[in-house]
């Protein structure tokens, strides 16, 4: 571990200068930028500075090398040192620091993945243990010899998520996992619940089957021996309870509480403190090499094309199911597809690329946070991963999927059991704000398929975009609507039903589209002519067809959706069009719904094939 021809001492020594610098380097930055967290980055500088110029292996200028050892900073607040950290390898100019948190730099407040040594975004604190979930995970998919760091605060560690993931790294034994928590004792507003009872945290993770070592973390030769022990345990995940002190080497700031999250001002204050630190540099320090990565493995094989499905016209199959026979024909087709699994496996159908690649199906269990944070570690490095749960409980990792966005991660989520069309289940069960949820957030891809040949296909450009997409699934079986080679794509909609004499155009996907071609022969047989659109992409969405539908149908259009009313697919239409003079009625889920039959269900909150019959005929007189 330690640099070429330094002794003990003079290792030691040169490190500690290194975390002076680090600390230097970190209130200066803040201190120009007039905001930060210089005390965060203080507590945790010798931890950092052992980690990088001693312990870990990387490329400081191929952040993106497949054996680099993965860093990831999940009290992302402490950002300006891990920028520091990098600045000090060699990656850029230390000079550049001085534009931190400005519109015109990517050293952002906390770190994004906009930086090319930055993996998953941070910040949104309890996250970065599940995402190093999920670079562990993918060393071992790899055979690669790299080692994950994860540097936590101690106030994040109440966070339910952490104890997920620290549940799943025992699970997987994850040896090649090494967390470290930056035990400062002070939060923001007040000291954190356990303060420095090192022999609670030391108990808690033991418990949870990890290595716990309690170590001194300003005691550079411990922190090396903490490190080495870490690197030599198999079998289980280690954590580094590092006992320090905020603000450490800043006396007025040491160890007080109030300082979470202010600069230094410029001129007294900050000076004070630069003096202080800089006492502590070495008039002349050796230099440190770092330490490089084996070379890369060889490259996966490359993905092929999906054959075309091979269902039956007279098939009845649930869109849930058909997106669990083509996530087998996708494993086939590319090595990178994974998938993820909360202990629904057999109602999502993703059971059957477990069965079939077991060494790429990871069973998280009923852990719906740690499940996204793992496959947005996944994700970082290359693989596609496919997530998969009711649509229900992805509300529960809502934070995870919003922080996956910022990341701009290449994770495929699937919802199933959505609407009222779930039946006897009840409202527990039902997710009925998925779509809302899924569109508020930036470059998500949000695509809704009626039948197993639009899942099929849909499925399929899910896993060749780059990006985030949502699938959202049903429970029920649904006729096959489509030819085995129909054509999709995404930002596409498919006009099912069309005449000159249409009066109005219906807008819909999933069960109610069914609902809405039973109403269009009852209306047909009334002598009133309907046009019939199925939104499978809800966004991007498909304004030009919209448009060209509702200019030959009066401007009038009606969405019908197993969704509350609000951020559905209603509300899509009417962002699309409504700027054109289209007049958009909505029919949708306007209350809490109850248990029953799904059909008895649709008719009860109004979204039934009778009520859109009557909803028509109301508009058109």
């Amino acid at each position: 571990m330690s640099p070429t021809g330094l002794t003990a001492d003079t290792r030691v020594a040169t490190l500690n200068h290194l975390a002076a610098r680090l600390r230097i380097l970190s209130v200066r930055s803040t201190t120009e930028a007039g905001s930060g967290h210089p005390t965060s980055c203080c507590s945790a500088a010798d931890v950092v500075a052992v980690l990088f110029f001693a312990v870990m292996r990387f490329d400081p200028k191929n952040p993106k090398h497949a054996n680099n050892d993965r860093f990831v900073l999940s009290k992302g607040h402490a950002a300006p040192l891990l920028y520091a950290a990098w600045a000090e390898a060699g990656a850029f100019s230390p000079d550049d620091l001085l534009r931190l948190r400005t519109l015109e730099s990517d050293l952002e407040g906390h770190p994004t993945p906009r930086l090319s040594f930055v993996d998953v975004a941070t910040g949104s604190l309890g996250q970065g243990l599940n995402a190093g979930i999920g670079l562990a995970l993918n060393a071992r998919l790899d055979r690669s010899n790299y080692r994950t760091y994860v540097l936590m605060g101690d106030g994040e560690s109440m966070e339910g998520s952490t104890w997920e993931a620290a549940e799943a790294a025992r699970h997987f034994q994850l040896d090649n996992l090494c967390a470290i928590v930056d035990i400062n004792r002070q939060g923001q507003s007040d000291p954190t619940i356990l303060q420095h009872d090192m022999e609670a945290y030391r108990a808690r993770w033991s418990a949870f089957g990890w290595n716990a070592i309690v170590v001194d973390g300003h005691d550079t030769a411990a922190l090396l021996g903490a490190f080495e022990q870490a690197g030599g345990t198999k079998g289980k995940p280690t954590v580094l309870l590092a006992r320090t002190l905020k603000g450490k080497g800043v006396s007025f700031a040491e160890d007080k509480p109030d300082w979470h999250g202010k600069a230094f001002k410029k001129g007294e204050e900050a000076d004070k403190a630069m003096a202080e630190l800089s006492a502590r540099l070495l008039p002349s320090p050796p230099k440190v090499e770092i330490r490089l990565p084996d070379p890369p493995a060889k490259a996966p094989a490359a993905a092929r094309p999906v054959a075309p499905p091979e269902y039956q016209p007279a098939d009845s199959v649930a869109t849930r199911e058909a997106f669990g026979a083509v996530l087998v024909k996708l494993g086939e087709a590319n090595p990178r597809v994974v998938a993820l699994d909360a202990d629904v496996k057999n109602s999502t159908f993703t059971d059957k690329f477990g069965k079939k690649f077991p060494e790429r199906f990871f069973e998280i269990f009923i852990a719906e946070q740690n499940m996204i944070g793992a496959g947005v570690g996944l994700a970082s490095q290359g693989k596609i991963p496919f997530v998969a749960t009711f649509a229900a409980f992805l509300t529960r990792a809502y934070d995870f999927i919003r922080m996956a966005a910022i990341s701009k991660a290449n994770l495929k989520l699937m919802g199933s059991h959505v609407g009222v069309s779930i039946g006897e289940d009840g409202p527990s069960q039902m997710g009925l704000e998925d779509l809302a949820m899924m569109a508020a957030q930036p470059g998500v891809v949000v695509l809704y398929p009626s039948d197993a040949v639009c899942t099929y296909w849909l499925t399929a450009l899910a896993a060749d975009h780059q990006g985030m997409v949502y699938i959202r699934t049903g429970r029920p079986k649904t006729p096959i609507l489509y030819k085995n080679d129909e054509k999709f794509t995404l930002g596409g909609s498919k006009v099912l039903r069309e005449s000159a004499k249409d009066r109005l155009t219906v807008v819909a996907a999933g069960v109610t589209l069914f609902e809405a071609l039973k109403a269009h022969d009852e209306l047909a047989r009334q002598g009133i002519a309907i046009r019939i659109v199925d939104l499978y992409s809800v966004v991007p969405i498909d304004r030009a067809t919209l448009l060209a539908c509702a200019r030959a149908t009066n401007n009038l259009m009606l969405t019908v959706e197993d969704h509350y009313a609000h951020g559905g697919i209603g509300d899509a239409v009417t962002a699309a069009v409504n700027t054109e003079g289209v007049k958009v009625h909505k029919m949708a889920v306007t209350e809490i719904p109850h248990s029953g039959k799904p059909e008895q269900l649709l008719d009860r909150y109004g979204i039934s094939a009778r009520h859109i019959v009557e909803k028509v005929k109301t508009l058109l007189s």
